[in-house]
């Protein structure tokens, strides 16, 4: 069925048909000044003004082609649940809450099913429908369905006969951030931005600067100066422009908030968040498929922000609203912090709702978030799945990294450093069992903090002949190496 740009039909799912029919209330109705139109390709025809009374307040699902399907209603705020239009927002106006997606979940469960995801592509936009965008115009660098490993020689070092790595380390740019930058960037083209931006800490960078290449969009990424050098490599491979900002990541995002006040950018973790924010839980969604479809006892889960804790939950939860598995969630989530910079950590073991901001000053600069935007919602999550949270040391971190590489092959960033000694200390603490199935998330690569573990290079140096080459490796053996 096609559409023209004044002759646009809506369609509701009709339960008792299984079939899309065309809804009147809309389709024959005039234009009114409460209502405005967006371009089909959005997935949205009309959405209420803001401050108006719609006239019609039912989601609507828009047919996009053979069967591609939007089912987004708005955006609601996470604290006192006022809705808002789709628009690119990400705090409320009534009491400053923090804006999310809001799905048509009953619509949802009548299309999507497991074999519907088997059968889309091995990336993150096998599950098109619960992401708050139009997959078939996504900006798409293949992000997602990474590996999913089972750990035997990790597990056997730590005491679990049931371990498993989500490895998001081998993502394009080298991190999860490509799911989340994935999604927001194709938001962000349906909005019209030409500019696509961030504050980050080095991973969303590269994720930011990559995606706009492959959009033909500017970017425009800012950064601390202090930054590791691979991750500021990392992104300015791609042609962004890199602002580089005397101050901790805090300061940093408080500076892009008043740009992206001023400026008309999109910036992913900003005025686009509540859509980039969406992108995390496709990580739940793949480690239940993975799993043949089932969920994990336990997740132990980086924490910089919060929002990728939360969201994995999110994923689990959404599987059960929309009939993929059945309920209730059974997985614990724990949160994985460095001591350095730890206010997520510190308030959930202390028993208290809110986060109460640090200066970060931990060796993991990719979780060194001082002022976490989701932190009262992860220590939610953590609280609801019955989990825990763990700060490591900091001197436990790169040990972490060196374990991780030595036992699974997996050279991973501090921030899977974190998680690995994390791990290994809720092992101590019994929180989790040698049988119980638990999964590690890693979500950077390790050639991004080089640095931090220069000192495993012990070359034998030696001249190319056999006699020196003997030599050496009876010095080896003598050392016990």
């Amino acid at each position: 069925m096609g559409f023209g740009v004044l002759g646009v039909k809506l369609l509701a799912y009709c339960s008792c048909s299984n079939t899309f029919q065309e809804d009147k209330r809309i389709s024959d109705r005039p234009m009114v000044p409460s209502l405005e139109r967006v371009d089909i390709r959005q997935g949205l025809c009309y959405y209420p003004r803001r401050g108006a009374v719609p006239e019609v307040v039912a989601p609507f699902l828009i047919q996009r082609g053979a069967d591609k399907v939007a089912f987004v209603i708005g955006l609601r705020c996470r604290e006192c649940a006022r809705e808002y239009p789709v628009e690119p927002l990400n705090v409320c106006d009534f009491c400053f809450g923090p804006l999310e997606i809001s799905y048509d979940y009953k619509a949802i469960a009548r299309v999507i099913s497991r074999q519907r995801i088997a059968d889309g592509p091995l990336t993150i936009w096998r599950y098109q429908d619960l992401l708050p965008v139009d997959a078939e115009n996504a900006v798409d660098i293949q992000a997602g369905f990474t590996p999913l490993i089972k750990a035997k020689n990790l597990g056997k070092v730590l005491g679990l006969d049931n371990l498993y790595l989500k490895n998001d380390s081998v993502n394009p740019s080298f991190s999860f951030k490509d799911r989340v930058v994935s999604v927001a960037a194709t938001k962000a083209l349906e909005f019209g931005f030409d500019t696509l931006s961030c504050a980050s800490t080095g991973n969303l960078a590269c994720a930011v600067a990559a995606h706009a290449a492959r959009a033909g969009m500017r970017s425009v990424v800012f950064i601390p100066s202090d930054l590791e050098a691979g991750k500021v490599i990392g992104a300015a491979i791609y042609g962004p422009t890199i602002v580089a900002v005397k101050g901790s990541y805090d300061e940093v995002n408080r500076l892009c908030s008043e740009i992206a006040d001023n400026y008309h950018w999109a910036f992913v973790n900003i005025n686009m968040r509540p859509f980039y924010a969406e992108g995390s839980k496709t990580l739940g969604l793949e480690v239940a498929e993975q799993l043949g479809w089932r969920f994990p006892e336990h997740a132990v889960v980086p924490v910089a922000s919060g929002a990728l804790l939360t969201k994995i939950w999110k994923g689990f939860d959404e599987m059960v609203e929309v009939g993929l598995m059945e309920g209730p969630v059974p997985t614990r989530m724990y949160a994985a912090q460095a001591r350095g910079c730890s206010p997520v950590v510190d308030a959930f073991n202390a028993g208290e709702d809110m986060v109460k901001p640090v200066r970060p000053n931990s060796i993991a600069k990719s979780l060194a978030i001082g002022n976490p935007a989701d932190g009262i919602y992860a220590i939610r999550t953590m609280s609801r799945s019955g989990g825990a949270a763990y700060a490591v040391p900091e001197d436990e971190v790169v040990e972490g990294m060196k374990l991780l590489a030595e036992t699974e092959g997996i050279f991973t960033e501090t921030a899977g450093g974190v998680v690995v000694s994390a791990l290994k200390g809720l092992v101590e603490r019994g929180a989790i069992g040698r049988d119980e199935l638990t999964v590690a998330f890693i979500t950077g690569n390790g050639l991004k903090t080089q640095e931090v573990v220069e000192d495993v290079v012990h070359p034998l140096t030696i001249r190319p002949t056999m006699e020196e080459f003997e030599e050496a490796l009876h010095g080896l053996s003598a050392a016990g190496r």
